[in-house]
């Protein structure tokens, strides 16, 4: 097939040719592709394919395929981390259709039946490995994100030693199933961390209160009792009281506090500790 002979003669004139087309469309023109990193990558990329097609346009599926595989992955996760986009992937592989075109033109001027079934089958074969490439990049940014998502929820839910004994969980924004297991795993953590025993979890920075957020609220608070420590939540404004009487919502046994002042001033009274101001001390 001449599309196989053509991937394995084409050596260093068709990487030429595709990295000039690669710069055509932008790549190596400054910022995160600048440099001849980019190049080094697409001479690999035509080793491996030519290694790859010697008994015929390659199968992805194969297991002869397995180092053509792994390059475009390793390719794909190092275009996701340096922030490309899916189309720039997208293009650095179809870019070799011209160049490699241009060249089955030019092996099989007179037979144009020839000349389209090869052209169709070396469309296919780049438009499969451009599928792949662009599929594994859009797995990795999803991994990608999902760590972001995870390393910004554990940022966002830190847990603060008060005072000897007491600690105090401050949340801000909407608190879902996945936070909710963030937030007792790094709180039970730091229970035991501690030897503390009372937490505090403050909501003031919780928008709304719905009873999905009070149930994670409520098992939060049971993980913490089962770990021998006492619970207060704070930060109950008007608003949320109010949501909370109107949605039926049980906070019986629970000790509640409009401000977290408040709550430290409680638990401070229940680790055996007076508040007083310095005049009446005095």
């Amino acid at each position: 097939m001449q599309t196989t002979t053509t991937i394995l003669q084409g050596g260093d004139s068709l990487l030429d040719d595709w990295a000039s087309e690669l710069q055509a469309s932008g790549w190596g023109g400054g910022g995160k592709f600048s440099g001849e990193g980019w190049k080094h990558q697409a001479s690999e990329f035509l080793r491996a394919l030519a290694d790859a097609s010697r008994d015929g346009l390659p199968d992805l599926a194969s297991p002869h395929a397995a180092p053509l595989r792994n390059f475009l992955e390793t390719l794909s996760r190092s275009m996701a981390e340096k922030g490309a986009s899916s189309s720039q992937t997208a293009t650095w592989v179809f870019s070799l259709k011209k160049p490699l075109f241009d060249r089955l033109n030019q092996a099989i001027p007179d037979d144009a039946r020839r000349l389209g079934n090869e052209i169709w089958s070396a469309n296919e074969l780049i438009d499969r490995l451009g599928l792949f490439t662009v599929a594994t990049f859009q797995k990795t940014r999803e991994e990608i994100i999902r760590r972001q998502q995870e390393e910004m929820l554990e940022l966002s839910t830190p847990v603060v030693k008060l005072w000897e004994g007491v600690l105090a969980l401050p949340m801000i924004g909407t608190l879902d199933s996945a936070r909710t297991q963030i937030v007792m795993e790094s709180l039970l953590q730091r229970i035991v961390e501690t030897g503390s025993e009372i937490a505090i979890i403050d909501i003031t920075g919780v928008p709304t209160v719905d009873t999905l957020v009070a149930q994670h609220l409520l098992k939060t608070v049971t993980a913490i009792r089962l770990m021998g420590a006492d619970c207060i939540i704070s930060g109950i404004r008007p608003q949320i009281a109010q949501t909370i009487v109107h949605l039926g919502i049980d906070l019986q046994g629970i000790s509640t506090k409009a401000t977290l002042a408040d709550a430290l001033t409680l638990a401070l009274k229940r680790s055996g500790y007076t508040v007083s101001t310095k005049a009446s001390a005095s």
